[in-house]
């Protein structure tokens, strides 16, 4: 890229970062340091507000970067991925975010303990949510890699290492710093940046083509060598059977997924209701699914102005195809409106990823510091004192991500984002589904259903093709490929399932009936929420 291209994109990073450490220092400065306000800030939130920073959590570098990178390359096969996000919405709207808001305080294991024995139960269920927040943190942090190495020419590795370095202390900062009330309002910030940048990318694609969509499609199924396979599935899904079922389990982890992810659930916790939470999903809800029909548009669009051989020229996972995009909308490499529009786009990627960064890791360190410390550490922490354990959790799992997202730094970031989600549903969602509807659901249940499913999916994760045994793995030079699949979710999502009801089956002893029927009461209800 021009020196031009790196100038304006640098200054626009650095304006929205100073805006984003000014909103971190305006609004630390009224914060009291009890753990309501750390985690859930103060619960004051509108619905309005919180679909917001929902929809500015969820729509993240995967969202942006990845799919219409994966639909460029793939075409229709890309689009599940935009499909399997935006369903998933249904059940968290029908099935989760009332009975959540109700139920819980700051965490999953809040809902999950208020019936059983705390101390197993919220060490399951935090190991769990951290473990799901790093894999998420490592597609953010390899987002922001392939953003700046296309930025700076690709010129070494050294300015993507320091990338992620700085992402990651970003992130610390925002998090330790201004709590959940910051991380909202930078989510609001974001999310209104990235809607408005893809609105003016897809008018710009369809001006392109004269509002003819159809013409749009054949322009990208020509110019992908692949002809009218382009459109139809299976260019990436369908080569045999291995990929068939590669495709249900990715389709599976997508639409399962959502409900079980920690900096999603912990969200609900910051309006004042149960009815302030669904309206919450509502309002996501609608900007999420605008913001996936453009993604679409901006995908096919890249293969039609862009081709997918530069696509992967640039990018091997395609994660570059709408900043490219964009520096074609405006005029080329060499014009004013092409180093504008792909600087603008380059920064608004950026706020992106440090916004959904700071939303996973306070998830991240409130587990850690709510559930994992207050449980091993056997007496009752202060809130001040768990606070202090957060922040200092936040330390933590920012250095991890850093240092994953290093070595993860040439995969797909929707691809990266589609094992997180599969860990999610098959720990996470089981055993929040049995904790709200099974009434004979146990401590040792719970405790199964989490592990049953967490240990399966990262294991099969390790054994398959994504860690070893092929050119694209994260070590191509050994092979200990002994899943076929990429993603776990058809195996490790039933296997938690049925850990849960195995181990509640198995249980010596029975069921809470008078806990149960409070937590129903108070999920249906409302009432003694916190």
């Amino acid at each position: 890229m021009t020196g031009d291209h790196q100038a304006l994109a640098l200054l626009l990073f650095s304006v929205f970062v100073a805006v984003t450490l000014g909103i971190t220092t305006w609004v630390s400065r009224d914060r009291h340091g009890s753990a309501e306000e750390f985690y859930a800030g103060g619960r004051l939130f509108t619905p309005m507000e919180n679909g917001f920073a929902i929809a500015g959590d969820y729509m993240s570098a995967a969202s942006f970067l990845g799919i219409s990178g994966l639909i460029a390359l793939y075409g229709y096969d890309g689009m599940l991925y935009s499909v399997g996000f935006l369903v998933a919405w249904l059940l968290v709207l029908f099935l989760v975010a009332e009975l959540v808001r109700n139920c819980g305080r700051f965490t999953l294991a809040d809902v999950v303990a208020a019936r059983m024995r705390e101390r197993p139960v919220r060490i399951a269920a935090g190991t769990s949510s951290v473990t799901v927040s790093v894999l998420y943190l490592v597609a953010q942090m390899v987002g922001a890699g392939s953003l700046v190495a296309l930025l700076l020419g690709g010129s070494g590795e050294a300015a993507r290492a320091w990338t992620v370095i700085g992402v990651g202390a970003l992130m610390v900062i925002y998090v330790s710093w201004g709590g959940m009330r910051a991380t909202t309002w930078i989510q609001i910030v974001k999310a209104v940046l990235l809607i408005g940048g893809t609105i003016a990318l897809t008018v710009l694609v369809l001006a392109r083509f004269h509002g003819d969509f159809n013409r749009l499609l054949t322009t990208a199924a020509e110019r992908s060598g692949h002809g009218s396979a382009f459109l139809a599935p299976g260019l990436k899904y369908g080569g045999d059977w291995t990929a068939r079922f590669d495709f249900i389990s990715l389709g599976l982890a997508l639409v399962l997924g959502t409900a079980g992810l920690p900096h999603i659930l912990s969200r609900f916790y910051t309006v004042p209701t149960a009815r302030a939470a669904r309206r919450s999903v509502v309002w996501a809800i609608g900007l999420i699914g605008g913001f996936y029909l453009m993604t679409i548009v901006l995908g096919f669009g890249a293969a039609a102005i862009v081709g997918p051989d530069a696509v992967r020229g640039s990018n091997a996972a395609g994660n570059t195809a709408v900043p490219l995009l964009a520096l074609d909308l405006g005029g080329g490499a060499d014009s004013t409106g092409g180093t504008v529009l792909f600087a603008v786009v380059a920064a608004v990627a950026f706020a992106t990823i440090l916004a959904v960064v700071a939303g996973i890791t306070l998830a991240s360190s409130a587990s850690v510091a709510h559930d994992l410390y207050a449980s091993l550490r056997r007496r009752r922490t202060e809130p001040r004192g768990e606070v202090a354990v957060a922040r200092v959790a936040a330390v933590g799992i920012g250095v991890v991500a850093i240092a994953l997202g290093l070595l993860a730094r040439d995969l797909n970031v929707a691809f990266l984002v589609g094992l997180a989600f599969a860990v999610a549903a098959s720990a996470n969602l089981p055993v929040l589904l049995y904790s709200l509807f099974w009434r004979g659901f146990t401590t040792r249940g719970a405790v199964w259903a989490v592990y049953g499913g967490l240990v399966p999916a990262v294991l099969l994760v390790v054994l398959s093709p994504v860690v070893s045994g092929s050119p694209d793995s994260l070590f191509p030079g050994v092979d200990f490929q002994y899943f076929p699949l990429q993603n776990p979710g058809l195996v490790s999502i039933p296997l938690g399932f049925v850990a849960g009801w195995l181990g509640t089956v198995t249980s010596p002893e029975g069921p809470d009936e008078a806990k149960h029927a409070e937590t129903e009461v108070r999920s249906l209800t409302g009432a003694g929420a916190a």
